[in-house]
């Protein structure tokens, strides 16, 4: 069992549609995958709550306490714990921290994001000095096709010495449209642009993992 946390204290990068979109392709390849959902918002719950077929959908547990997230390791049963994590509760993210395997980061292709980012990096490396820490990569999140931001985003966060994933996410009104129905990008279009971004991040991570 691996536990992949989709961490960064700013709001508003993606993280619930990465969460949601990365498990469903874990599960679509015959993977034993559960949702955890750590911010209090409940952003995953409601995404789960409006599934037009929940049970095609991977379980979701809610753990939005930080005494709670040691919960996690007692699903020794599954091949993947996807966690998606709370925005600026530090407590909670903290915790998240200590039980990840992997920890992925969106940003967007903006200064703010990237700036965002050194509060969650900085707590990675501290845990590095006292105890093994999860291994980390930054993944760019909603980028604009045709634009220069996003490779200059990327040489940018190479500075904070963590990966930066080959694959990424793009601005398509298709992740909002399947989340509004509790649906993925997986199941509403397989074969488009969108299903095609997230296969080729869950690739990446499988080979991240190795």
């Amino acid at each position: 069992m691996k536990v992949l946390s989709i961490l960064n204290e700013k709001g508003g990068v993606g993280k619930t549609t990465l969460t949601s979109n990365i498990a469903r392709q874990l599960q679509s390849q015959g993977f034993k995958v559960l949702l955890v959902d750590t911010d209090p918002q409940g952003s995953l719950r409601d995404w789960k709550s409006v599934g037009i077929d929940s049970k095609e959908l991977p379980h979701l547990i809610v753990l939005d306490r930080a005494e709670l997230i040691k919960e996690v390791k007692e699903f020794q049963d599954k091949d993947w714990i996807i966690v998606d994590g709370a925005p600026s509760v530090q407590n909670i993210l903290i915790e998240t921290i200590k039980i990840s395997d992997f920890v992925l980061i969106p940003v967007h292709p903006s200064p703010y994001d990237i700036w965002a980012a050194e509060s969650l990096v900085n707590m990675l490396q501290a845990k590095a000095e006292i105890s093994d820490t999860p291994r980390s990569a930054f993944i760019i999140s909603k980028q604009i096709n045709g634009t220069k931001i996003s490779t200059e985003t990327r040489e940018v966060l190479k500075e904070y010495n963590i990966p930066v994933f080959n694959s990424y996410t793009s601005q398509r009104i298709i992740y909002a449209t399947s989340a509004a129905t509790g649906s993925t990008v997986i199941d509403d279009d397989p074969l488009g642009l969108a299903a095609k971004e997230i296969k080729e991040i869950v690739n990446e991570i499988l080979e991240w993992k190795k």
